[in-house]
């Protein structure tokens, strides 16, 4: 056993890389419900948020690659484990956050499994500018006389109801024949 993993409740964002040690059959069959739960010393674990492959299927855009434009890993990151991420063969284990619900988890991999490193997703910046523009103010647009709205909201209801009743038409007719 190596050493325990903590996850703490609410954990969001961050990614988990793993080294799998074992036979490709063996890393395959991780991917079978409760297996990999097993493997970690926990009870369950959703698989839709982990993912198991072959360092090999990525090609030339390798894992460091993968962990920046798939999975959205800030650089710096990946810059500081380089060396360890493009040395990696066989297969390897990502998990997500969301795989433990967001339940404290404490993770007791089996001796076949490496953790290479814990990597945040980029959060989604949602400080935006204010908007200033005249055209942005709550009713900023110059009100209708009552009448002109009250003209255009029956042509609206007119039209909406003549497209309804065509509608209708063309099923009955179609149930008809």
């Amino acid at each position: 056993m190596t050493d325990v993993i903590h996850i703490p409740a609410g954990e969001r964002g961050v990614v988990r890389l793993f080294a799998l040690d074992m036979r490709p059959e063996q890393a395959m069959f991780l991917k079978e419900p409760g297996a990999l739960a097993q493997v970690l010393g926990i009870e369950n674990i959703d698989l839709e948020q982990v993912e198991i492959f072959p360092v090999s299927d990525l090609e030339d855009i390798g894992l460091a690659g993968y962990l920046r434009e798939g999975l959205g890993v800030p650089s710096e990151q990946i810059e500081a484990d380089r060396d360890r991420l493009d040395a990696l063969e066989g297969h390897v284990l990502l998990i997500r956050s969301r795989a433990f619900d967001g339940r404290e988890t404490r993770l007791t991999p089996a001796s076949q499994i490496t953790l290479i490193g814990s990597y945040g997703e980029r959060a989604t910046d949602w400080s935006g500018a204010p908007l200033t523009a005249e055209s942005a103010k709550p009713n900023s647009a110059p009100p209708l006389p009552p009448r002109e709205a009250r003209a255009k909201a029956q042509r609206i209801g007119a039209t909406l109801f003549a497209i309804g009743m065509i509608l209708i038409a063309l099923l009955v007719w179609a149930l008809a024949t």
